[in-house]
Order: C-alpha cells, then structure tokens, then sequence
C-alpha cells in the first residue's frame, strides 16, 4: 500500500483526503519532523519508503533526482489555499488509484480553472 507523508508546507487536511480515499498518510510536523532541512527529511522519505506530497516542486525534484529508487512523488500547484490543495490533491489521488507511483511524480495544477494531472517517470534516465 501506497505510504504517503504530507509536507508541512501544506494544509494538514490533506491527510484526512489521503484516508478518505484509501490512503495511508501522516503530516510531518505530526511526526515531529517539523524544521528538518529538506535534504534531512530526504532521507527519512527514502528510508520509510513514503511517496512525498509537496509544493516545493525545485528542491525535491533536485533530491528525487540523486535517488535511483524511490517510492514517488506528488507536486501540488504552489500557492493556493487550503480547498484548492484538497482539490489538486483529491484529483492526483483519484488519478494515481491503486497504481504503485513508484519512481514517478505526479504533478496538480490548474489550467485556467480546470485540474491538470500530468505524470512522468523520474529520474527519467
């Protein structure tokens, strides 16, 4: 089952979404991980085995990038609030569905007013 920790960058009510939908999940800060650098929390994400959920899309793509394996990774479009994180969050959910995310990152965003879902292999070499 897909393992899922939440960054503390967005709403912790993004963990109530992940187990609506079927999903084990936890927050950081619920963790008392709050404050690590992200290099830190790096590799406690790779050690558990947790597929990351973040809007600090640059630094984490960056850390993904040094791992050959790693359990996936869920970019939520950055600065929005708490409804539109649930939304964004729901829809990559709802798009990933029992699929393993396995070495993969599934990015929500908005084009105009409608969710977008795009999903690639990463690292792709």
């Amino acid at each position: 089952m897909t393992r899922l920790l939440i960054d503390e960058c967005l709403h912790p009510s993004l963990v109530k979404t992940a187990r609506s939908a079927g999903f084990a999940a936890d927050y950081v800060s619920y963790l008392g991980l709050s404050g690590l650098k992200d290099w830190q929390l790096m590799k406690l994400i790779a050690e558990r085995e947790f597929t990351f959920v973040t809007n600090n899309r640059s630094d984490f793509l960056a850390l993904y990038n040094r791992e050959d394996v790693h359990a996936g990774l869920i970019v939520i479009a950055p600065s929005v609030g708490p409804a539109q994180q649930r939304e964004l969050f729901d829809a990559a959910l709802r798009h990933t569905g029992a699929e393993d995310p396995m070495n993969t990152v599934i990015e929500a965003d908005y084009a105009g007013d409608v969710v977008k879902i795009r999903q690639y292999r990463f690292p792709r070499g």
